[in-house]
């Protein structure tokens, strides 16, 4: 698949790092030539120098045979612009990356139009993203499959829940509830554990379930399942007003601290449901008088990651609220989480994740079946949702008796839209 990706910031890196190793044909845009120069050190790609809404520059990079093009500037307009040129040229699919609420309102005309066949908005994935951490406080990352009817929650191993010492058996049989454990982060090193795998405390541990059977089992061990009541935001960006209408949606009270007036104004005007508060948010004490110690969620949306992960130290210091820290800069990404920051949020990661995931919906192999990706376990593993839509060598045998390689689980089945967590005696069949 000849896939072409214009922009060379953090998320088009990123792109073609992971697209390029698994030997997708990879053509880079940029005017900066510097930074293609580092990317082509680094990625086995083709790079072409150029704005890439100049449709000679398009013909360059050949966008008549190009499968997709990306197109994720920093600029919504190029964006657009060159997915509209890259369409009349040729181009057989486009994803825009569009970050404006005005557009926002508009995805349905604009995809009409321009003929894009997707646009991903980071800033609104990231509100949703922490929306449903808020509504289960107790995760620290939440990803859905089978449109919702099934999650994967990560959550830390803590001595109150008593699971210490106990295998993955044990904790079937102690507490009865249909989850599995998916994965396990312990330190540096990540699992995808068997049966007799025994957890311990201050481990990472992931498990499938639906959302009844989750809430079950974290009743059972002690965890808390209510979503927050309460919200305190520091940072009024984009996300922040999203997240603002996410919350207000779910019934959470939120207040918002920004220090830019002009934007306090703006939102203001946009949020009916919410308290905007003009302050520094790094005021130590104006968040301790707008109530940290009692806030059930903290926050942190500052376009500065050093601000966020102080906050969120402070926060953590100061009360026992839900945590979620957001980082840009995804170069520290292995420093940041060792931190213990709460739920942290990488909107590059997110952009990049909702894309990889259309990409190999278009494979024409079994990527053609590929509904849904994510990157878990600190991204040193993959969660893939796949439908199976002929008889094959793997359907109507006990998975217990497939040959499956080392390292991978099979978590539940959808049949129907029945989800059952996956058992030995369990066999796939067509349709599931």
């Amino acid at each position: 698949m000849r896939i072409i990706i214009i922009g060379d910031g953090k998320v088009g890196y990123k792109l073609a790092k992971q697209l390029s190793a698994e030997k997708y044909d990879i053509v880079m845009i940029d005017s900066n030539e510097n930074k293609l120069r580092f990317a082509m050190d680094r990625l086995d790609i083709a790079c072409v120098t150029g704005d890439g809404a100049d449709a000679e520059v398009l013909k360059q990079a050949d966008v008549a045979h190009a499968d997709l093009v990306i197109a994720c500037t920093s600029a919504d307009e190029c964006n657009m612009l060159s997915c509209l040129i890259a369409r009349k040229l040729g181009a057989r699919h486009t994803i825009a990356r569009v970050r404006n609420p005005i557009y926002s309102k508009e995805i349905g005309f604009i995809k009409e139009r321009l003929g894009v066949t997707m646009i991903i908005n980071p800033e609104l994935a990231a509100a949703q993203e922490i929306s449903r951490l808020l509504r289960f406080p107790s995760a620290i990352k939440i990803d859905t499959f089978a449109r919702g009817k099934v999650e994967l929650l990560k959550f830390k191993v803590k001595p109150e829940f008593k699971l210490d010492g106990l295998s993955v058996m044990d904790i079937d049989s102690q507490f009865r509830c249909d989850v599995l454990i998916g994965g396990v982060e312990r330190g540096d090193e990540v699992a995808i554990p068997d049966g007799k795998f025994v957890i311990k405390n201050g481990d990472m541990v992931s498990i499938i379930a639906s959302p009844a059977n989750s809430a079950e089992f974290f009743r059972k061990i002690g965890i808390q399942t209510n979503q927050v009541r309460n919200t305190l935001i520091v940072g009024g960006g984009t996300i922040a007003y999203y997240l603002a209408k996410l919350l207000a949606a779910m019934k959470i009270r939120v207040k918002i601290v920004e220090k830019d007036k002009a934007r306090c104004e703006v939102l203001t005007e946009l949020l009916d449901d919410a308290l905007i508060l003009n302050g520094d948010g790094t005021d130590r004490q104006l968040l301790l008088e707008e109530g940290l110690m009692t806030a059930e969620a903290f926050v942190t949306l500052t376009n500065m990651d050093e601000e966020n992960v102080f906050l969120a130290l402070y926060a953590k210091e100061n009360s026992s609220a839900k945590l979620v820290t957001k980082v840009n800069r995804i170069a520290f990404d292995e420093l940041i989480s060792k931190l213990d920051l709460g739920s942290l949020i990488y909107p590059k990661y997110i952009t990049a994740d909702y894309i990889l995931q259309y990409v190999r919906a278009m494979q024409n192999t079994i990527g053609s079946n590929v509904e849904t990706l994510y990157h878990i376990l600190d991204g040193r593993a993959e969660a893939l949702e796949f439908v199976i839509r002929e008889e094959s060598e793997v359907t109507g045998i006990p998975l217990m008796n497939l040959n499956l390689k080392s390292n991978l689980l099979i978590g539940c089945i959808n049949r129907g839209g029945n989800i059952k967590i996956a058992r030995g005696q369990d066999c796939i069949q067509q349709g599931d």
